[in-house]
């Protein structure tokens, strides 16, 4: 964990010499030693961390991270605070106006240079030292018994506990089903869950099966280790076949032959427990015969990729434990049998049962504490209490259980060193709390977890991220768009004790709460300044009242499930006490006004700010000369941006649903990084904005549109990729607010669009067919009005998804060629509409309905009747047909 925050801390030594060489003027010679110093520490790092992977006690490289992140933190301060000077100094210079990067006086830079040394001299190089010296003195992988290699040992020799299987039933039935199938090919079984699911369980259930046995007389039990030897995993399967050959001598080349030579001639089970990854896969592939239609491969992992890379079948996802079969097994743990538990229990024991969110593991090591319990409480009332309070309080119990920890941690180890700081920052969040993908990779990337790679943006590598942290199964998809995109995710409670388990080693996070016994807050305020970054879901309030400060804090992070409201009386709480602080999101807390001293938080990131009446964003927001994110949350319908954007440098994404008027006379050349921009008024689309944001690449527009075609504004945004125009008119309209769009009127690389309330003719539809590059088309609230659509004379060549709603449409024609790529189609509220065109369906994957007439839902029906059945590729799902309850009264 050390290794990402050296990564990160250089990346920022990095910028700091590129972007602010005045601000570190006369040190420039030691911010170049100090970078050299942090190269050398960091690859001796890596190189300790590849000798401890081998190494039963790890603990002295766990004392180095922790030193390694310390250090990071306070190089990271020294910097910030020098920067914070040369700030300030800036607003002193009131003589001249001057550049927006500056010189500090000479003073200062020798000071600065002072403080690198020192840092340097007292902090970098004993560090350095010490890493050297465990190297030298490190026992070898060879002369050590690898924790690795003891748990592959203890799960290979621990029998499964066959007793007490609860909810696997029908997926025996069905795994044994795929074995009694007759193949003309080798079929191979994937079983993927989450850690602690019982993927080995249902396998072993299936292994020991009377009739599998039966039916395989011959069955192997491979465990894959996560750094297992592909011999010995070889010579374990020939073993089975024959068990006195001598195999000490034997060429690997032979060995393998000898083995496929088996697996070619016989009926044969196999199962490959916990294969970790593709790679794996794909070594054990070389040996399995693909012609053997009487062999069976079962594997258990917790990897979607090497469920889809290696299955022959639609890979089987494990279900979770319903409610019922929940309690069952937690009154199996505690008791025995379903039978002995009070009834003054039961309600509470299946509110716990329930907590646990049908993962086994979680049930079983629940279980085991309150058998504990029972055994130190004898009355029935005291009990029920102390469970209650579990049940408030689960995740402290599961991240103080070393069982749970065990499991997870095996899944921590195989990610990579940039993925494991994101994995571990998601215990931020809430139990159950649904997180907007978008708001996780807002964040990493403003905590600095992402960093620069493959010519990628940063935004693309944070998806990524999660998408990997998906398919190793440690975050489930909770809603995805009609495209299959995830848009919000949930983290089991089992993983997020982990996580929450990992930060306190590593003082990555920490959540503040009041102690309901004892009325206090934990931490107590007076620890918060050995803290980097704060939680709260609860007791903001309460905690502002004490007038903390945290030196520092980089992160103070609310999550609230309904905004809550804080009081004027502490709306400077936080710039005062936390001046380091780069993340601020808020969404979830309401402030009764703009928070003036926000402008002094000038390291800031990353800002979210919920204010009910916003009028303006004051200009004292330039100064925020590091931000990267800016989101409000405003019931106003119109913001006034007084804070000039153009010399804001880092600036990436500025969001809210109001519609953002600039200021006209702004000066500087910043832009180039802004990314994001919604919604910005008609009237403040000028040549200011396509000429500095260059790189713009989603656009809201929001206001009077009628004038915004006319302006040649959007086709000299070359880069923009989804663009959404909202016509908010706030008087009547007159003839002369109809809206025209012209031909070639939209950006040349537009993929995504949105029209709202824009009330424009069908025929306007082939202007829009002009954009080639369109892939999502989405018209909502009258944005075309008129009773015909006829797209038979034009195409869509590449639009994928289709989405119609709040409509007048009556007729709508279409011919063969019109969407020959069309994959989604979403009608809504389109009460009037006769018919849904047959041709839409030809390669149609998804279509969804709601609010529409008998006629149109029954040609809907037609298209589902011939698209039933019918599924393209190895493993696609057939097709999606989604309508609404109400399309069948009407």
């Amino acid at each position: 964990m050390g290794e990402p925050a050296l990564a990160f801390l250089l990346e920022l030594v990095k910028e700091v010499v590129k972007e602010y060489k005045d601000v570190i003027s006369g040190a420039e010679i030691e911010f170049e030693h100090l970078n050299n110093d942090l190269k050398e520490l960091k690859g001796l790092l890596n190189k300790v961390a590849k000798d401890y992977s081998n190494s039963q006690d790890d603990g002295p490289f766990k004392v180095l991270e922790r030193q390694i992140r310390d250090v990071v933190y306070e190089v990271e301060d020294t910097i910030d605070t020098c920067l914070t000077k040369a700030i300030e100094a800036k607003a002193k210079a009131k003589a001249k106006r001057i550049s927006s990067r500056f010189k500090l006086p000479s003073s200062s830079g020798f000071s600065l240079a002072k403080e690198v040394i020192s840092l340097r001299d007292n902090k970098i190089k004993p560090l350095l030292d010490g890493a050297k010296l465990q190297i030298a003195t490190m026992q070898t992988a060879d002369r050590s018994i690898s924790l690795q290699d003891q748990r592959t040992k203890l799960k290979r020799d621990k029998p499964i506990r066959e007793h007490r299987v609860i909810g696997f039933d029908e997926e025996e039935a069905t795994i044994i089903g795929y074995l009694k199938e007759e193949k003309l090919s080798l079929e191979v079984i994937p079983i993927i869950g989450i850690p602690g699911q019982g993927k080995t369980t249902l396998a072993w259930k299936v292994y020991q099966n009377e009739t599998v046995c039966y039916d395989f007389p011959i069955r192997i039990w491979v465990y894959i280790s996560q750094k297992f030897n592909i011999r010995d995993v070889f010579l374990h399967i020939l073993k089975t076949f024959a068990p006195s050959t001598d195999t000490s001598k034997m060429e690997y080349d032979d060995l393998v032959q000898t083995v496929r030579s088996c697996l070619e001639k016989e009926k044969f089970l196999l199962v490959l427990d916990d294969v970790w990854n593709v790679d794996a896969w794909e070594e054990i592939k070389g040996v399995l015969p693909p012609n053997n239609g009487k062999g069976k491969v079962i594997i258990t992992s917790r990897d979607v990729k090497v469920g889809a890379r290696s299955a022959t079948v639609i890979p089987h996802k494990l279900k979770f434990l319903n409610e019922a079969e929940s309690w069952t097994l937690l009154q199996l743990e505690v008791y025995g049998n379903e039978e002995e538990c009070p009834s003054e229990l039961r309600g509470i024991g299946q509110h716990l049962a329930n907590k646990c969110d049908g993962v086994p593991l979680t049930i079983i090591v629940i279980g085991g504490v309150l058998v504990d319990q029972l055994a130190s409480y004898k009355s029935t009332a005291v009990t029920r209490e102390k469970w209650k309070t579990m049940a408030d309080n689960l995740s402290n119990t599961l991240e103080n259980e070393q069982r749970i920890t065990d499991v997870v941690a095996l899944s921590y180890e195989r990610l990579s060193n940039d993925l494991r700081d994101c994995f571990v920052y998601i215990g931020v969040f809430p139990e159950d709390y649904e997180i907007p993908v978008r708001l996780l990779s807002g964040l990493w990337i403003a905590e600095g977890f992402i960093l620069p790679k493959d010519g990628k943006s940063l935004e693309q590598i944070a998806e990524e991220n999660v998408d990997d942290l998906i398919c190793r199964n440690l975050l489930k998809v909770d809603k995805t768009n009609h495209m299959g995109k995830v848009k919000t995710c949930r983290v089991h409670d089992m993983i997020r004790a982990f996580c929450i388990s990992k930060s306190k080693d590593q003082n990555l996070f920490q959540h503040v709460k009041v102690n309901k016994q004892t009325h206090q807050l934990e931490p107590p305020v007076s620890d918060v300044e050995k803290l980097h970054r704060l939680c709260f879901q609860s007791d903001l309030s309460k905690f502002l009242s004490e007038n903390p400060t945290g030196a520092h804090i980089r992160s103070f992070l609310c999550f609230y499930e309904q905004s809550v409201e804080i009081d004027k009386k502490h709306l400077t709480v936080i710039p005062d006490g936390f001046p380091k602080l780069r993340i601020l999101e808020s969404k979830s807390v309401k402030f009764p006004e703009f928070p003036g001293k926000v402008p002094k938080l000038i390291h800031l990131r990353y800002l979210t700010l919920h204010i009910d009446n916003l009028g303006k964003l004051p200009k004292l927001i330039s100064q925020l000369w590091n931000l990267q994110v800016l989101v409000v949350e405003t019931k106003s319908r119109v913001i006034t941006m007084e804070a000039n954007m153009w010399k804001m440098i880092w600036l990436r994404h500025v969001k809210t649903k109001a519609s953002i008027k600039l200021e006209s006379n702004w000066d500087g050349e910043a832009g180039q990084n802004l990314q994001t921009l919604e919604r910005l008024s008609p009237e403040s689309c000028t040549e200011a904005v396509y000429k500095r944001a260059k790189n713009l690449k989603t656009l809201g527009i929001s206001g009077n549109l009628a004038n915004l075609f006319g302006k040649n504004f959007l086709t000299r945004l070359n880069h923009l990729e989804k663009l959404k125009l909202v016509n908010n008119v706030t008087f009547e309209a007159t003839s002369d607010d109809v809206l025209h769009l012209p031909l070639n009127c939209f950006p040349p690389c537009l993929k995504m669009l949105t029209l709202m309330k824009t009330s424009l003719d069908w025929q306007h539809m082939s202007t829009l067919a002009m954009i080639r590059s369109l892939e999502v088309l989405k018209l909502k609230d009258n944005a075309f009005v008129g009773l015909s659509w006829n797209a038979s004379d034009y195409k869509f060549p590449n639009l994928q998804l289709l989405v119609i709603a709040n409509t007048d449409l009556v007729l709508w024609d279409a011919s063969p060629d019109s969407f020959p790529d069309l994959r989604v189609v979403v009608l809504k509220s389109c009460e009037s509409l006769i018919e849904i065109p047959h041709c839409v369906g030809k390669h149609l994957e998804k279509l969804a309905i709601e609010r529409l007439r008998k006629t149109a839902v029954e040609s809907a029906r037609k298209i589902r009747d011939e698209k039933d059945g019918k599924p393209q590729g190895k493993f696609a799902l057939p097709f999606v047909f989604e309508q609404c309850p109400v399309c069948e009264n009407m």
